[in-house]
């Protein structure tokens, strides 16, 4: 498991996808890098410091830096890598991961004093189930944004940090899921949701949506969510969509219909409203002050 501070956009190094048509293996280095895996289909059998991995189609393996790893054996393979560095990333012994899942919800919903941090596994499965294909059209749409002959290297940073979160919400839901403990059920209902709104947020999200995709009473959906997050699913939606915003003002020079078009409040006025709700400074106040 690795912390990572979400506060901090990764820098990317290189980023890329190949096909193997005929069997390979993976030369050896020690590199400065953080080097992230994920494999589309065939195998890659790979070596980290003397543990052996296995990978096969969904999974994904996060190499460190300063640890030498190799190939151990020929095989076709379709993967994508991301060669990385982070300024607040660090690997992190955990003895309990369901109650880490549990603390999770808290820290997606921004909750508590601490610096906000997202548990990245260093190994883990994606499944049909749990976003394997959602993963690919994001990986690819970032790989697209990132070819660009002009491409804005602080939004694909933004983009590949939410891949990060991403899989990370992939990976605890997968681990809540299968916890036996008191409220699990209910605690996997709030941690997919949370996933969803992630996922979605720049959509037209609505309460028959979420019945429809949670086969749940939205009343109930709603006050349990409130009672792990503090927030009711509306106001989580625009708190997410409003971060995002943020983030575009902080990297980007597009305008804030642009931004607010791309984060789901189309309306000026409403996206100007609801910023000042979250911020306390209107879109254009908040501009200015991060361009100082």
């Amino acid at each position: 498991m690795l912390a990572v501070n979400v506060e901090l956009v990764p820098a990317i190094k290189l980023m890329g996808y190949v096909s193997y048509s005929t069997p390979w293996m993976h030369f050896k280095r020690n590199t400065d890098e953080y080097v992230l895996y994920i494999i589309k289909n065939g195998e890659l059998h790979m070596r980290e410091e003397g543990v052996d991995y296995i990978l096969r189609r969904g999974d994904m393996l996060l190499l460190e830096p300063g640890l030498e790893h190799e190939g151990t054996r020929k095989a076709l393979c379709d993967y994508y890598y991301f060669h990385f560095k982070h300024p607040d990333m660090s690997a992190l012994s955990v003895d309990n991961v369901a109650e880490l899942a549990r603390r999770s919800i808290l820290e997606d919903a921004g909750e508590g004093d601490e610096q906000p941090v997202c548990h990245f596994p260093k190994h883990f499965s994606l499944s049909d189930k749990n976003g394997f294909h959602q993963t690919m059209h994001a990986m690819n749409d970032l790989l697209q944004l990132y070819r660009r002959k002009h491409f804005n290297r602080g939004l694909t940073a933004l983009r590949f940090s939410e891949l990060l979160i991403e899989l990370s919400r992939a990976y605890f839901l997968n681990v809540l899921r299968s916890d036996k403990g008191p409220g699990s059920k209910a605690i996997v209902k709030v941690h997919a949701l949370l996933d969803f709104i992630h996922r979605y947020y720049a959509d037209k999200i609505t309460s028959r949506l979420i019945e429809k995709e949670f086969e749940s009473n939205y009343d109930y959906l709603n006050r349990v969510f409130k009672e792990f997050t503090g927030y009711t699913i509306t106001r989580y939606v625009n708190k997410v969509r409003i971060q995002h915003a943020q983030e575009l003002i902080q990297a980007t020079h597009m305008s804030f219909g642009e931004i607010g078009y791309l984060v789901g409040l189309d309306d000026p006025y409403y996206f100007s409203k609801v910023f000042k709700q979250h911020v306390g400074l209107s879109p254009m106040q908040y501009y200015k002050k991060v361009r100082e």
